[in-house]
Order: structure tokens, then C-alpha cells, then sequence
């Protein structure tokens, strides 16, 4: 990917990349084996939707080998099976429990596409196994598993991405250098929104399991249920025991571009308002929420708004941001980006059609160089903090005091109870790891 963006935000303001350093070093020296020449191999892990995608796009890269398929529905294991080994003109192994791809020396990186619920504990076991690890959004489905992948990668020395791919596409770049520039004036408010109308997914009574769907394996670190096609694929991302809702589903995309932008880590407070309107279905989560964001570090708020019953985007976006100053204001998103002057005059931008690649292409070179990549595991963690913090405050009905310090929230049991989670053995994630 070109570099569209000054030196001095690529690898200053952003703190992305830290090539040079002597942290660097240790983590280059320790990074998978294969040498730039060579071909990574690869293991795909949650292989419907997502991660069918990203199996398909990682095979088709010249210097990537999928080696692997792993899901725990074997009904879908042969048919992507033989797509990945058509397009790289290699056989992919197909596997149903992840324990046993990490057990294989000869597997350099996993891909996590699992239901949120996975994300964590999988990135945990790969770090430990010596795999570096490319796992989707939100980073993780607690507050605390984030802190947790942090101190893996960091402990085993490991390349973490995750898969907020707007971090690596140039348009997002040339917006950052913008608001950061001062010619907007003084930046008081970002606004991240979702905009976009989702299905009814009715009601579903528990039933057996399907044949070929290893359910235990499925379920992990959730609580022990009985099987429900309503908390299965694709509907798991509506139950607060595997999904983190559209907050963290597809809006963490865009809290992720405006905590970018304003250059904050941690929120002290956190309040959201929601409802489940517009749906009498088994969804847990809601389809509307307004949620508001202060930080420490600066004069400014964060404001994120959501709408799953709309059949129209806002402000030329289905999914955005924009970032309001004193001077003007950007609205930004996957199609582009525009700039509003003083007296509303649009002033002319240039935008790239948006393409996942450069992010995949950013964490191949990442595992060869040992620089952090551009959406660096601790950077995720944090704009995760952002959508899980909104869930809770959601949930209890009130606002939240954070401390960023500690990653707790100040005198509230029943709110810091939600920031973790119940392991179910032996699908646990310890203390120290």
C-alpha cells in the first residue's frame, strides 16, 4: 500500500509502527519462520461469512499458503476446502478443534472469524503456541479478555491484528492527517454512526443439534445451553452471551476512525441510552442506541449513533464518521470522504475504491518485519473499551465512571460485573497467561 500520509503521522502520531526499536527487534527475531521469499502458512479459523472471505483472499495472495480450515460445522469444512485449494493450487487440511491446528509446528498465523465469543481465548492459545494472529472485530467480547491478548502478544512476542481494516486504507490516512492538521479549527466532536436496516430473525425453540456441528466446541467459554438456531450462525451476534451486538459488531469499524482521530486511548465516562424497537423477535440486543464518550486528555466528545431499521444512510454513508471543528468538518467512510468549508462550501477530495487487502498486506509484512501493524491488538483493545463500555452502560441503565488506569468502572459493581466473563472448563482464560 502506498504511504499517503506524512512520515510524522504514519509512524509519529499514530504510534503504529515502530520499526528500529529494540522491542522490534526481539519480536523480528522471534517472528514466524518463513523468510519474505517464502510462503506463511496460514490456519482459517470460523470459516462461514467472514471468514470464508478472508480464507478465499488469503489463498489468493502470492506469498500465503492456507493450510488449514478449521471449523466446528463440518458440513461446511469441504466446500470452501476445495475453493481455498482450487485458487492456490494446494490442499488445505480441514479440522474441527483449533487445539489440534496449533499443535502443528508448521503454521505460522491464525485467523480468527469465530463468533465474538471465541475471539479472545483463540488469540490467547495461538500467542501461546507461537502463532501470530490475525482476529476479527471487536477484538474481543469482554472488557477484560482485551487486556488479556494484549499481554499474549506481548509476552510471546506475537503479531496481533485485528481486523478493523478502515486502519489501513489510504483515504482513512489522508482524513486522519486532515483533522490533525488544525484546519479544521478545534476538533470538539467526532461522530461514529451505523446506519443500516436488519432482518427479523422471528422466534426459535431449542432443538437438536445439527449432525456434523460439534456443539461443545462451538459453545467454548459460553455458559452450557441447549442448541438454538436462533443463537447459531449469523444470529449469535444478537445474544450477550457470544455477540457484543451492532455496537460492536459493525460500529466498532467507525468508534475505532473517530478515537483514531481525536487521539484519545480511554473514556472517563461512558452513557447509553437504547431500545429494541423495531423487531418482536428472540434479539437481546438493541437496534437503537445513542452512547456518548468524554475523555481525560481532551476537549472533546465522542458520540455514536445507531439506526438497524433504516432504509436510508446518513449524510451519503451507511456506516461513518465526521469529525466536526471549528473551522469546517469531514464526513468519512468506506466510499470516501468529504470536507465541508467555512459558509457549507464542499471543498474537492480524492478517494480510492476501499479494499480489505492492504490490511491483510500490512500484517503479512508485520509477521516478516516484527513492526506492529496498523491495527495493532492494543489499538483494537481500545476502541473495544468504547463499544463494551456502551453495552454496559445500556444494560445497567446509567452512566459510567472509567478508570483507564485500572480498566475498571468506579463504584459499580453490578456494571464492573459485565466486564468479564464465567469460563466454562476447559475453555478458560487465566490470569496470567
Amino acid at each position: 500500500m502506498k504511504d499517503q500520509v506524512p512520515r510524522r503521522v504514519f509512524l509519529g502520531e499514530t504510534g503504529r509502527v515502530l520499526a528500529g526499536t529494540a522491542a522490534v527487534a526481539s519480536l523480528a527475531s522471534t517472528s514466524a519462520k518463513a523468510a519474505p521469499s517464502e510462503r506463511m502458512n496460514v490456519a482459517v479459523m470460523g470459516i462461514r461469512g467472514r471468514g470464508r472471505s478472508l480464507a478465499l483472499d488469503f489463498a489468493s495472495m502470492k506469498d500465503v499458503r492456507v493450510t488449514y480450515l478449521c471449523d466446528v460445522d463440518e458440513r461446511l469444512l469441504a466446500p470452501l476446502g476445495k475453493s481455498v485449494s482450487d485458487k492456490q493450487k494446494s490442499t488445505a487440511k480441514l479440522q474441527s478443534d483449533v487445539r489440534k491446528v496449533l499443535d502443528d509446528k508448521s503454521v505460522d498465523a491464525l485467523v480468527v472469524a469465530t463468533p465474538d465469543h471465541w475471539h479472545a481465548l483463540a488469540t490467547v492459545w495461538a500467542c501461546q503456541a507461537g502463532k501470530h494472529v490475525y482476529v476479527e472485530k471487536p477484538a474481543s467480547q469482554t472488557l477484560r479478555e482485551g487486556r488479556k491478548m494484549i499481554e499474549a502478544s506481548r509476552k510471546y512476542k506475537r503479531v496481533v491484528q485485528v481486523g478493523t481494516q478502515s486502519r489501513s486504507a489510504p483515504h482513512y490516512h489522508d482524513v486522519i492527517e486532515y483533522v490533525r492538521s488544525d484546519k479544521l479549527g478545534h476538533v470538539h466532536m467526532a461522530k461514529a454512526w451505523n446506519s443500516q436496516l436488519r432482518s427479523n430473525i422471528g422466534h426459535a425453540n431449542d432443538g437438536p443439534v445439527p449432525p456434523g456441528v460439534d456443539y461443545n466446541l462451538w459453545l467454548g467459554p459460553a455458559a452450557e445451553r441447549p442448541f438454538n438456531p436462533n443463537r447459531f450462525h449469523s444470529t449469535w451476534h444478537w445474544n450477550w452471551d457470544y455477540g457484543t451486538g451492532d455496537l460492536g459488531n459493525d460500529g466498532i469499524h467507525d468508534l475505532d476512525i473517530a478515537r483514531w482521530g481525536l487521539g484519545v486511548t480511554s473514556p472517563s465516562t461512558a452513557t447509553c441510552a437504547g431500545a429494541k424497537w423495531a423487531h418482536d423477535d428472540d434479539q437481546q440486543v438493541p437496534d437503537t442506541q445513542i452512547a456518548t464518550f468524554t475523555f481525560p486528555e481532551s476537549k472533546a466528545i465522542l458520540v455514536y449513533e445507531q439506526r438497524l431499521w433504516s432504509p436510508y444512510v446518513q449524510e451519503g454513508y451507511e456506516n461513518g464518521v465526521a469529525f466536526y471543528g471549528t473551522k469546517g468538518y469531514i464526513l468519512v467512510g468506506r466510499s470516501g470522504w468529504r470536507l465541508i468549508g467555512p459558509g457549507n462550501k464542499e471543498m474537492p477530495t480524492t478517494s480510492k475504491p476501499f479494499s480489505d487487502e492492504p490490511h491483510r498486506r500490512n500484517f503479512l509484512d508485520c509477521v516478516k518485519s516484527g513492526a506492529r501493524p496498523n491495527a495493532d491488538i492494543e489499538e483494537g483493545h481500545h476502541s473495544a473499551v468504547l463499544a463494551h463500555l456502551g453495552n454496559i452502560s445500556y444494560r445497567v441503565g446509567r452512566s459510567l465512571t472509567y478508570d483507564g488506569k485500572t480498566e475498571t468502572i468506579v463504584s459499580d459493581t453490578e456494571a464492573q460485573a459485565l466486564c468479564q466473563r464465567d469460563y466454562r472448563k476447559p475453555f478458560e482464560i487465566p490470569e496470567k497467561v
